[in-house]
This record gives structure tokens, sequence and C-alpha cells, in this order.
């Protein structure tokens, strides 16, 4: 018998390979993390919890994340680096065991009109090679089904060097057969702008008739080219002008002209309007110019393509009496049914790769969506499952996926799903890291990681590490909460009137009829995809005075800060100016107090080309950013820097009485500290805020409007279980003001506080769309006659 048959009997030593099971991270200090050293087994799913702001995100995203992403950057050539994000060593002694990190954050996708949740996934890029080649009839390659392609035809000469002297002109043509609807350039949508708001006919151009935001009379680059370009009389009326100066004034092409010696480039009105306003993202206005696009524009569906974004081409070849815009403007769970359908050896593998991304997004609960959706409309949870989609089914193992509350925008009935999905990717032999509030995807933790004690400077250290059940049993504040449990309200508010909406149709809303209780807290909910936001954001009755709280991110470069966004800065700097006898000015480190060696930033950045650009504290004003001379005036004994370092609380009580009584600015710092923000700091960069922390600064901006009705999208988004109950207090305190409020929201301790329920359904897309319950919570308890009810009254009986 050969050797090589023999079975050995013992067992062989661990192997050396086998002993990586732990991420060592030790002294982290990033943002307010103080000198954290924790291990994090490979291979098992971990929860980071703790309230908001107390450090998770930097723990998990910008230390152990940013790290790998780093390392896997540095094997590129440094030509490559160059084009790539350059990023920082995070401030950290020691990360050892670390592994490849897929990042599935909730960062919104890109709001380009271009892009859809088809283009997003690739799933567009498949369906346009299925038709290109089985779609009759056939109108040429994948790129004549594509919405984002234009069809382009040229033809020309170009000469051919024979040699001695001798040349030959050779005509060459060249056509591109695109699926753009030339109307609308593939947008779906045509946009129609109201003269009217643009200009005063009955004025010249010299007397101001421009009515833009920002175009003054004495600018070069607006108005000054109007008047000097030679095309117009700048002084007869708008109304007077010849049928040739309105063509001029409007719609002329770019052409070089000269403006008192300068070589400018004049176009006309509408074009100019729509490169400078229509082509940016509306969120990223300033109120004002926002303000003004509403009011000036209008969009309406393209006549040409009926918003399918495609050309008549595109929409004629058919598979099966299906084109390629039926094909996206399915829910996905129907088109997923239609693909199983088709059979053709030569696209085999082709079927099988988009059945399994059709699949996935079913699987992921997001079958009610369709391929054509704009995905700058999808919401924070939407956004960050559709970016699961392509890990679902990777062969990849032994990599660090990283999640930010991936069950935000879930009804309790779908957490069970993601928790599962989660669950998934550990046993393919992943390291799953989740940053996570919800108690149900908490008690799937193979380990837990509690950070606090509190927020920002009160946060930052590991107060736990361990077992759910060891959690459970400790003495955290994430610990006593945990098993927390909502009652129903026993006497519930009587309404003053009501919301009447009659109709109502917007997306899958099925011609809905309710009577939303005016004075009262009303909670709208159901699963994912029911039809929610459109009743809420897209069925109000017209002249409703609502303040609508979203989800969309607050903007803000490093410069922005609390005192900044909220409008706390412009009553502090008054007073300081008033006090002093000087300009208000000096008091801002963005105009005339900055600091002239740092520009106001506080820090000097050095970019070093391929490498991460470094940040060294300003060695002129020592960070506080300000100019020397402007730190000498003070308000209450302190300067302006000493003010904007101080925390919301503190302000609020250096604010409130004395000398440095300021009450504008009092009663700002009095909302933040109502929203739970009373730890954070004047003068800290919004860039370093966490997500909650984002939302709850523009409620509390929001809660300083005019309006009777708010109406707050999901605000329990990134709270810690602690924070609902002060959440619920805000809510009431604004009841009792007289405030109607209405929440869209699925956490059952919102729900169980509620006056009135709206509960909508029953499933989700065209399976949704119909209200399925109105009343208190304790009937919808009692009745337990919907996947809501089931799931409140488990909880409140739990």
């Amino acid at each position: 018998m050969s050797r090589a048959t023999k079975k050995d009997t013992q067992s062989p030593a661990p192997h050396v390979a086998d002993s990586h099971d732990l991420i060592r991270v030790h002294g982290a200090r990033e943002n307010n993390l103080k000198d954290v050293s924790i291990e994090i087994p490979k291979r098992r799913l971990t929860v980071f919890t703790g309230v908001s702001g107390s450090g998770k995100s930097s723990l998990v995203f910008d230390t152990v994340a940013a790290e790998s992403q780093r390392l896997i950057n540095e094997t590129y050539s440094a030509f490559l680096q160059g084009f790539m994000p350059t990023l920082a060593r995070p401030e950290v002694d020691v990360l050892d065991g670390l592994t490849t990190a897929i990042i599935v954050d909730q960062q919104r996708m890109g709001s380009d009109p271009r892009s859809t949740v088809g283009t997003a996934t690739d799933a567009n890029a498949m369906l346009r090679i299925l038709f290109s080649r089985l779609g009759e009839p056939h109108i040429g390659p994948p790129g004549a089904y594509s919405f984002n392609t234009a069809s382009v035809s040229a033809s020309g000469g170009f000469r051919v060097d024979r040699g001695a002297d001798r040349t030959k002109t050779e005509k060459v043509t060249f056509h591109r057969t695109g699926g753009m609807c030339t109307r609308c350039e593939g947008r779906g949508s045509v946009s129609d702008i109201d003269l009217a708001q643009l200009y005063d006919d009955t004025k010249s151009i010299s007397e101001g008739a421009f009515t833009i935001p920002g175009w003054k009379s004495d600018n070069v680059w607006t108005v000054g080219i109007y008047a000097e370009s030679g095309f117009l009389d700048p002084d007869k009326p708008i109304r007077k002008f010849t049928k040739k100066e309105m063509q001029d004034f409007l719609y002329r092409e770019p052409t070089k002209v000269k403006v008192n010696g300068v070589n400018l480039t004049y176009e006309g009105l509408i074009p100019k309007i729509q490169k400078s306003f229509l082509s940016k993202d509306k969120e990223s206005m300033q109120p004002h110019i926002r303000a003004f696009v509403e009011r000036a524009v209008t969009f309406a569906t393209c006549p040409e393509c009926d918003g399918t974004r495609l050309s008549e081409g595109a929409r004629s070849s058919k598979i099966k009496k299906v084109s390629i815009a039926d094909a996206c403007s399915m829910e996905i769970r129907d088109l997923a049914e239609w693909v199983r359908g088709l059979a053709d050896d030569s696209v085999a593998p082709l079927l099988t790769a988009l059945q399994q991304t059709l699949d996935s997004f079913v699987e992921i609960g997001l079958g009610y969506l369709s391929l054509n959706r704009a995905s700058g409309t999808l919401s924070g949870g939407e956004a960050q499952r559709v970016k699961m989609i392509r890990h679902l089914g990777s062969s990849l193992t032994d990599v660090t996926y990283v999640f930010d509350e991936p069950t935000t925008g879930l009804h309790p009935h779908d957490i069970s799903r993601m928790n599962d999905l989660l669950l998934r990717l550990r046993d393919k032999g992943n390291t799953v890291l989740v940053v996570e509030h919800k108690p149900q995807t908490i008690a799937i933790a193979d380990h837990v990681v509690d950070l606090g004690p509190g927020a920002g400077t009160d946060g930052g250290s590991v107060c736990f590490e361990g077992t759910v059940e060891g959690l459970r049993a400790s003495d955290t504040v994430t610990g006593r909460h945990l098993d927390d449990r909502a009652a129903v309200r026993d006497t519930v508010r009587k309404a003053g009137g009501a919301l009447e909406i009659r109709g109502a149709r917007t997306h899958n809303l099925q011609g809905v009829d309710v009577d939303i209780p005016l004075g009262v807290l009303t909670v709208i909910t159901g699963v994912a995809g029911s039809g929610k936001s459109s009743l809420v954001h897209g069925s109000m009755p017209a002249g409703a005075e609502t303040v609508s709280v979203d989800q969309t991110p607050i903007r803000g470069s490093r410069r922005s800060n609390p005192a900044t966004y909220t409008g706390l800065l412009d009553p502090i700097r008054k007073a300081f100016a008033k006090v002093n006898g000087v300009k208000p000015a000096l008091f801002s480190a963005n105009s005339e107090g900055a600091c002239p060696t740092c520009n106001g930033a506080g820090v000097i950045y050095t970019d070093l080309g391929m490498m991460a650009g470094v940040a060294t504290t300003c060695e002129e004003c020592e960070g506080r950013r300000f100019d020397a001379s402007v730190l000498e005036y003070h308000l209450g004994g302190r300067d302006i820097s000493e003010v904007l370092a101080m925390s919301v609380a503190e302000a609020e009580e250096f604010l409130g009485t004395g000398e440095a009584r300021v009450p504008a600015a009092h009663k700002i710092l009095q909302r933040l500290s109502d929203v739970g923000l009373g730890y954070l700091k004047l003068g800290q960069p919004l860039t370093t805020l966490s997500g909650g922390e984002r939302q709850r600064l523009k409620l509390a901006v929001h809660m300083a409007e005019k309006g009777g009705v708010y109406v707050l999208d999901e605000p329990t988004t990134g709270l810690h279980l602690a924070d609902v109950e002060q959440l619920l207090a805000l809510l009431d305190r604004l009841v009792d003001s007289g405030k109607t409020v209405i929440v869209v929201e699925h956490h059952p301790a919102v729900m169980a506080h509620a006056d009135w329920i709206i509960d909508l359904g029953p499933g989700a897309g065209h399976d949704g769309g119909k209200i399925v319950y109105e009343g208190t919570p304790a009937d919808l308890v009692a009745s337990r006659s919907t996947l809501t009810g089931e799931h409140l009254a488990e909880y409140v009986g739990g």
C-alpha cells in the first residue's frame, strides 16, 4: 500500500495564517475619540451602538474603513494615485489585521437628472445589450437604446500623404445612432421659463429691468454685457424691442463681443439662465436662488417621448411586444418575471446576469422601484440598499463590509429581511461592521461595541464590548434603553379641523381621500414604497402653510458651522459691533476679520499631489481664525473666538443674561437645546457632524419658520433609543403651541405616542397606495388589522 493513501490520525497544529482573526485598533483619536483601543473579531457581525455623536462613525468609517481604503490605494502606481482621492492616515497608533473594506453608506446618490436606478446598478446596460440582440426591428448597437447617447452624423475629407509632394483627399462619413430624445435631451422633462419673472418689460436695461437675483446694473458679466453688446438699445423699454432685438435678447447663440476693452461672450437670456441656474442641483442653491428658480421655471413631461427619455426609434424596437421604455417603467419585480420568461441561447449568460440583478432588488425589498426612477429621488435608506445590490451576488470573501444604519427607512416588517442579508454576508466568511440604533438589528450581533457615554466631547470612549446579553445587563445608556417600550397614549388630543386630501394620485397613490387632523400629532406609516412620501410631499392641498423637514443632506464646507448655518452668528456679530463701535464684518472669519495668513480657515493646507494634503494649525492666529486686532474687542469679557469655542449650552447661559445678553441669539440657542444639540460647539465645522446631528440641526432651523403645519420625514433617523424620548417631548411642545405635526415614521415609539395614525399599504408599489387604517394607536393595537398594527401590538405588549 502506498504511503500517500495513509491518513494522519494526529490533529495538525493550527496554521500560523489562521491566527489573524482580529482587527486590532489601538490609540484611535479621530474627531472626538479618546485614545480608543478595541479588538474586532473577523468573520463576525459587529454592531456599533451609542448616542448620536458618540464617535461610532469616527471609529468605523473614519478610522478602520478609511485606513483600509488608503492602504489599497497605495498599491497602485503613483500615476494612478494622482487620479484618486487623497486620503490621510487616520489619527491612530496601531491598526492591525485589516482586510479590504467595502463601504455601503447613506450618502444620497447623485441628483443628476440623467442618473436613474437602472444606470446606477448596470441593469440598464444589460437591458440595452439585450434589446440590441433580440429587439425587432433591429435599430443598432446598445447605444441606440441609451437616453444618454445622442444620434450624431458627420462627413468630411482628410488628406492622405503619398510622399514626394503627392497628397490625396479621401471622403469619410460618420454616423452614430443614439437613443436620446432630441426634444428633452434625455431628461424626460422640458422646462418652460416664465419671462415675467426674469425682467420687467416696461423698463429698459439701463433702468434695471432685470429681476434675477444677483443681476445688478454694475455687473459687467451679467447686465453689463447686454447693455454694452451693441445688439440691443439699453435705453429702450424691453417691450418696444424689434423682432430682431428680441431674438438677440432671448435666444442669440454665443457670440464674442468686446465690452469696455474686455473680450466677453454674449449669449441669449434663455440659454444663459438654463446654463447658470437649471444645470445645477436645486438643493445646493441658496434659499433665495432656489425660490427664484421655483418661481420662474416650470417643468413638464416631455410631449415627444412622454417622459421615457428615449427617441421614437428606441421605443419602436420590441421584444415580445415590450419596448425598452416599457421595461424600464415596470416595477422591478414585474420586470424580473418578464425576463424570466425569455429564453435564447445566444444571450443566455446575459439573461442570467440580468435575472440575478433584478432578483436582488426584490430580495432586498426594492421590488417596488422601477429602473427609470431618478436616483436623486431615492431616500437615504433606499440609496444604501441600491448600493448593496452589487455585493449580494459577489463571490468575494474575507472582506469587511461597513454599513451605516442599513435599517433606515424600513418598516419593522422589512427589518428581518435586512437582518437576513447581513447574516448571509457574514456567513460567506466576511467581516460585517454595522453602525445601528434599532434593537432588532443589535439583537443579531455576534459582538457589540458601545461608545459614549455622551455625545461630542462627552463621548469618544468605549463603554462596553461583548455580547448582546452582556450589553443588556450593563449599566450603559444603550443597555438601559435596549428594552424600552413606549406605552400607547391613554388620552389623545382632539383635532381642531382637518387638512382635506381628495383623489390623490401622485406616483402609486390610488385616488386616496383622507382627512389629516389639525392641531394634533399624526403619524403616517406603512411599508417602504407604500406611498407615504407621495401623500405628505406630493398631495398636500394648495394653500396649506407647511414647513417640510426632509432628509436632504446639509451642504456646507469646512468653513460652515452651526453658528453660520442657523443664522446665530449674525446677531452675535452685531452685538460685538455695537458694544465696540466697529463694523459687524470684522467678526466674521469669512470676511474682514479673517486672519490674513490662513484666510480665516484656522489651518493652512499643503497640497502634496498624489499624497494626502497636510493641514497644520495656523501659527499666526493659533487656529482661532481671526486677525489679532479683532480679538481685542470683547463682549461680556469674551472675544469672538472664545464665544465660537463655547458649546450651545454654555453660549445659551452666556448670551442669556448680563451685558452679553443677545435675545435674538438666545432664541436660536434654545431651539438647538430643544433638539438635543446642547453639546455642539458653535464653531465646529459642519463636515464633522454625524447624520443624526445634521438632521436635528436642520429641524432647529425650520422651527423658526412661520407655518401652522410641520411635516417631518423620519426624524428618528440617526437617533439613539435614549434620544427618541427627547424628540417625542419636542413634538409634544410643537403641538401644544398650536402647531399641526405630521410625521412619516416607522419607529414604534413614535407611532405609540401619536394622537392619530394613517397607515398606507397593504404592500409596496402597485400593491400599495391605499389607506388601510385611520384612527388612534390604541384601536390599531386592539384590532391588529394591518402589518403595522401587528408589529405595534407586539412592541407595546413586549
